[in-house]
C-alpha cells in the first residue's frame, strides 16, 4: 500500500530528504495511523477509513507521475497493489488473500528477472548497466581490450539471478507477515488495525533487509565492473 513513485531527480539535495519524508508520511504513516485510530464507528467506520487509507498512496503516486511527466511501471504496481487490498477490503474476502496479494507483486517481479537470467539481456542490465548511469561505451572498450566481455556476462547473470533472490525474499516474508499479523474478517474494524499494523511492521521486517539485499548486489556488480575493467568507479560513471 506504501508504493509510490520516487521523488523528481530534478529536485536539489536540500529538496530531497523533505520529499522522502513526505512521502513515507503520505503513503505509510498516515495511512497505517488512519487504519489502527479511524476505523471504530464513533468515527469514519471501518470502510470510510479504509478508503482514507487507501487514497493515500493514489494521490501520491498520481501527483508526483504528473508532475514528472512520465508514468512508472513500478508505482503502477504500486496502484494495482492498493486498488486489490481495497477490493479484499470491500469485498470482506478470507484474510489468506490479502497474502496472496501481498507475496504476489514482489513474487511476479521476481519471476520477470529470474526469467531475464535466462536470455541474452539479463533485466539488470536495463537496471544498472544502461547509458544513463553509466558509461557503457567505454566500459564496453575496456572490457574488450582486457578480454574480460565473456566474465562479466557472467557477472551481470549472477547479478541478475541475486536480484530475484532479494524479490523471493520479499514475497516470502510479506506472506508470512500478512498471515501472521492479519487474522481478523475483511471489513471489520480489527481488520484495519491490523492492516495499519502489518503496514508498519514491513519497513523492518521486509523493506529495510530487501534494501540492503539489493544493495549487496549493486556492491557485488560495481566492485565486478572495477575489477574487470581496471578503472575506479566514478570513471565508469557517466559524465552529466
Amino acid at each position: 500500500m506504501s508504493n509510490a513513485l520516487p521523488p523528481s531527480s530534478s529536485a536539489s539535495p536540500s529538496q530531497r530528504p523533505a520529499n522522502t519524508f513526505t512521502e513515507l508520511l503520505v503513503t505509510l504513516l498516515a495511512p497505517s495511523l488512519v487504519l489502527m485510530q479511524l476505523s471504530s464507528p464513533e468515527r469514519l467506520g471501518t470502510m470510510g477509513a479504509l478508503m482514507l487509507a487507501l487514497s493515500m498512496p493514489l494521490f501520491w503516486a498520481l501527483r508526483t507521475a504528473v508532475r514528472e511527466r512520465r508514468f512508472s511501471w513500478m508505482a503502477g504496481l504500486g496502484v494495482l497493489s492498493t486498488l486489490m487490498t481495497g477490493g479484499i477490503g470491500l469485498l470482506a474476502l478470507d484474510p489468506q488473500w490479502l497474502a496472496v496479494k501481498e507475496a504476489a507483486v514482489p513474487g511476479l517481479i521476481g519471476l520477470v528477472v529470474l526469467i531475464s537470467a535466462m536470455t541474452r539481456k539479463p533485466l539488470i542490465r536495463l537496471l544498472v548497466f544502461n547509458p544513463q548511469i553509466m558509461d557503457v561505451p567505454r566500459i564496453e572498450t575496456a572490457l574488450a581490450v582486457r578480454g574480460a566481455t565473456a566474465a562479466f556476462e557472467c557477472c551481470l547473470r549472477l547479478g541478475t539471478w541475486m536480484l530475484a533472490g532479494s524479490f523471493a525474499f520479499s514475497s516470502a516474508m510479506n506472506y508470512a507477515l500478512a498471515r501472521w499479523v492479519v487474522q481478523s474478517p475483511a471489513g471489520s474494524e480489527a481488520f484495519n488495525a491490523e492492516l495499519g499494523r502489518m503496514n508498519l511492521l514491513s519497513w523492518p521486517v521486509i523493506a529495510i533487509p530487501s534494501t540492503l539485499m539489493m544493495m549487496g548486489v549493486l556492491f557485488y556488480l560495481a566492485r565486478g565492473i572495477k575489477q574487470l575493467t581496471g578503472m575506479k568507479l566514478e570513471e565508469c560513471l557517466r559524465q552529466q
